[in-house]
């Protein structure tokens, strides 16, 4: 909705009055944290990945001589951000992800250690008094089960032990407070993200549904390494240096890209559709509304356009006005969480 229905604060923030409100997307492959200072919107953001180490003294000393992040736990050095994909890319090995599918990883013993350590070195400990941060979680899905639950009251808990007060925000409902300010708030807002792809319609604000598709970044990348032999860290590098959909793709690499980001887009499409039919009462809309597009996935040149293609071919519901991508796909939720976060008093 508009900033003057959000009520948004225009705090400003200076080296004596720090940011007490801050918006943080809490994704599979990166973590970003939004701030306001004066009438701009700052962002930082660190790959959400580690790897390890064994412990050394003089491995430790090292790093710290580069300035490589890093922390001790047990007997593992633990890289975390983005020096453990130089240092995976450099091993020919893959990155270890403190999450998986948008959700905190039960197949890595250290995730929660390694996402706490991530956090508090993003947000650092509060500088004032009732500061609060609105962080991003996934929709529900038809194999999360219980993962939703304890991976909220986990990522909550990490933001707590700093001192702030933590709240939750749906994943898509922040693209929709971040891109859709223009059309009241009203409209699907879509998040590709690494782990999986997250979706919200809302009306005035407020949520019709959200929900989480376990297919993003990562599926794409393991698809594609599993077919061509590469590992899914050189394609996630190649991905989102090099690869776009117009024109030929002649490299094997290129076109295995092609396949299955047609497949992640058409499954996308067609889940949303499905759970538009599937709600009883859907708000009764005067006209077509918009759908923002946002998230690393989103990212190559011609995606806007083949999600489009996508959906002015499927027998989609509801009249879309049009499909926007966020004016900074990377930070559109953290900028929404954000927003969010300031529309409180």
């Amino acid at each position: 909705m508009p900033d003057e229905q959000m009520n948004v604060q225009h705090a400003a923030e200076s080296p004596d009055h720090p940011a007490t409100v801050y918006g943080l997307d809490v994704g599979t492959s990166r973590i970003v944290v939004a701030r306001q200072s004066g009438k701009e919107y700052k962002f930082h953001s660190e790959l959400n990945a580690f790897v390890t180490l064994p412990l050394t003294n003089l491995t430790r000393s090292a790093l710290d001589k580069e300035h490589v992040p890093h922390t001790v736990i047990g007997q593992e050095i633990v890289v975390y951000g983005k020096e453990s994909e130089k240092m995976a890319d450099l091993f020919r090995t893959e990155t270890r992800r403190p999450m998986s599918r948008g959700f905190i990883n039960p197949n890595e013993p250290q995730s929660l250690a390694v996402l706490r350590e991530v956090l508090a070195a993003m947000l650092g400990p509060v500088k004032r008094k009732g500061a609060r941060v609105y962080f991003s979680v996934p929709g529900q899905g038809s194999d999360v089960n219980g993962s939703l639950t304890y991976h909220e009251a986990a990522v909550r808990e990490a933001i707590a032990s700093l001192g702030y007060a933590a709240h939750s925000i749906p994943e898509g409902l922040a693209v929709v407070y971040s891109e859709l300010l223009d059309n009241n708030c009203t409209g699907i807002g879509v998040s590709c993200g690494g782990g999986c792809s997250n979706v919200c319609l809302a009306y005035l604000a407020s949520p019709v549904f959200s929900f989480s598709m376990p297919k993003g970044g990562d599926f794409i990348d393991s698809s594609v390494a599993h077919s061509t032999g590469e590992v899914a860290t050189r394609i996630r590098t190649l991905k989102e240096t090099g690869f776009h959909f117009n024109g030929s793709q002649p490299d094997r690499i290129y076109h295995a890209l092609n396949i299955y980001y047609d497949d992640m887009i058409r499954g996308l499409v067609d889940a949303i559709a499905g759970a538009i039919r599937g709600i009883g009462r859907l708000p009764k809309l005067d006209r077509a509304i918009p759908l923002a597009v946002s998230g690393g996935t989103a990212l190559p040149a011609g995606f806007r356009d083949r999600f489009e293609r996508a959906l002015r071919l499927a027998d989609f519901p509801i009249p879309v006005s049009e499909v926007r991508l966020a004016a900074e796909p990377l930070h559109a939720t953290a900028k929404g969480a954000l927003l969010a976060a300031l529309s409180e008093p």
